[in-house]
């Protein structure tokens, strides 16, 4: 479908549409759109900024107002009839940000309860009558078991970037909010990538749901420019340096730089500051507020770097992101591919900066749709190209005594230093013929036997200053009985 009102909208939501300059689908909303309005199960995959929230709103929105209109409006206190679970706060005031637009010409109610926010200000915002709940799961949960809100006339239940809410351990929830909903309740699952909770979640509760691809579903959008830099020997800084150093064009946008850890983050934040770069701080473990003053200052331009762990990279819609940097690669493509959808969106031109080192080589071959070459070992050996006498020089021999119990399976070098001596030996045969008639049925010995037979302990001198004697000799026999020879001035 080429135009929004050939899905049969409201005209009110079409006026809406035109007023805004939104005037042609994109690739997802011209799939999705006439299936969940059909009443069909929809799991959408779609790449980040290809416009996946209005994809579910303007259907809620639309059987909504069309309830309303046919004389069957809301009237009990906390009883919605659609629900949008998010992931995060963050996630859930953008949404509501995107239904703000049309609810000035629908007229209907959309009330936030997020986790992040005081559980008394969000049993507020849904004690009166309302038509569309923004909820995390958790938070969520709260209400129900306290009877805080009731679900039972709930007509349209969405799950919005499931990745990462059911990444997070959220599975369990996500299970009992749909127990608490009527059985007929329809459902719509929205995703970026596809993990395996999404996957198991997809077998489960969508085992009828009409799947949708888009085509550009589990790669990069085609009007971003990826620039690979190499990184040797760790030293990232340099890098960076250079790269901060070209300048985005005018009104393109600011600079997100991602981390994986929030110690990353907090370091590159300092080291950026040292050099005279002037940035913010996004990240889990923060405060609230200094998070979103940040955020905001990121968004009005105030500062144009923004350091972030993956908190920024699911969901986050901030216009005109000119350059995302990887500072650090994350280990999973699909969370590179979160992070490159945060510039680029909706048809703009983008750069992804990746700082790439020897392990982020099978990221970067898995992006490109290259092979990776399985190696086994390695193919350099540092010791045989080396100078022994450069590369390795000599060290101090730290002289030790080695005690030998006997001579048996010691190395020669060791007998030696340690007073043995080899035996000298008259050769076996003196002629070749001689060998020859040896008889075979004479004793054998083992090579090494005879090897270490023939080492035999130095015989130590008797007295100091005197040589060594063998037998009994004329000295030994003058030698009075009992007597021993004196040794005081040795």
């Amino acid at each position: 479908m080429n135009s929004f009102s050939d899905f049969g909208l409201l005209r009110s939501l079409l006026t809406t549409l035109k007023e805004n300059g939104i005037h042609k689908p994109t690739e997802i909303q011209a799939q999705a759109v006439p299936l969940i309005m059909s009443g069909q199960s929809v799991v959408a995959v779609s790449e980040t900024g290809s416009g996946k929230t209005l994809t579910y709103a303007l259907p809620i929105l639309h059987a909504i107002k069309t309830l309303e209109d046919s004389g069957n409006p809301v009237t009990e206190n906390a009883t919605p009839r659609a629900v949008i679970m998010v992931p995060t706060r963050e996630l859930g005031e953008q949404v509501a940000k995107v239904f703000k637009v049309f609810t000035h010409g629908t007229r209907l109610r959309v009330r936030p309860a997020l986790g992040g926010m005081a559980f008394e200000q969000a049993r507020r915002n849904v004690s009166s009558p309302f038509e569309i709940l923004l909820a995390t799961p958790g938070r969520l949960v709260q209400l129900i078991e306290k009877d805080l809100i009731q679900l039972h006339d709930v007509r349209m239940l969405v799950f919005d970037e499931a990745d990462q809410m059911l990444d997070q351990g959220f599975l369990p929830n996500s299970d009992y909010i749909v127990d608490s909903c009527p059985k007929d309740v329809h459902l719509s699952l929205f995703s970026a990538t596809v993990s395996k909770a999404v996957q198991e979640l997809m077998n489960t509760l969508f085992s009828k749901a009409e799947v949708l691809r888009s085509e550009g579903s589990g790669k990069v959008t085609k009007s971003l420019v990826t620039d690979n830099r190499t990184v040797v020997d760790g030293k990232r800084w340099p890098v960076l340096e250079k790269v901060l150093r070209i300048p985005l064009k005018k009104n393109q946008g600011g600079t997100i730089l991602f981390t994986n850890t929030r110690e990353q983050c907090d370091k590159l934040a300092q080291e950026l500051k040292d050099h005279g770069y002037e940035c913010a701080v996004y990240r889990g473990e923060m405060d609230k507020n200094e998070r979103r003053s940040n955020l905001k200052k990121f968004r009005t331009g105030e500062i144009d770097l923004l350091v972030s762990t993956d908190l920024a990279a699911r969901g986050l819609d901030v216009d005109h992101v000119g350059r995302v940097i990887n500072y650090h690669l994350p280990e999973q493509k699909e969370n590179y591919l979160h992070r490159a959808g945060r510039t680029a969106r909706a048809g703009r031109s983008g750069i992804v900066v990746n700082l790439v080192t020897e392990r982020d080589l099978r990221l970067i071959a898995s992006i490109e749709g290259k092979k990776v070459d399985h190696k086994k070992g390695r193919t350099d050996n540092p010791f045989r190209s080396a100078k022994v006498k450069e590369d390795f020089p000599e060290t101090k021999v730290i002289d030790t005594k080695v005690h030998i119990k006997s001579n048996e399976y010691k190395t020669k070098s060791t007998l030696e230093a340690n007073g043995y001596e080899k035996k000298t030996t008259k050769p076996a045969f003196d002629k070749k013929s001689d060998k020859k008639n040896f008889k075979k049925s004479a004793p054998r010995i083992s090579a090494k036997d005879e090897r270490y037979e023939k080492l035999k302990p130095k015989p130590k001198p008797k007295f100091e200053g005197q040589k060594s004697v063998k037998g009994n000799t004329k000295f030994l026999k003058n030698l009075k009985t009992g007597k021993r020879p004196s040794t005081k001035n040795t």
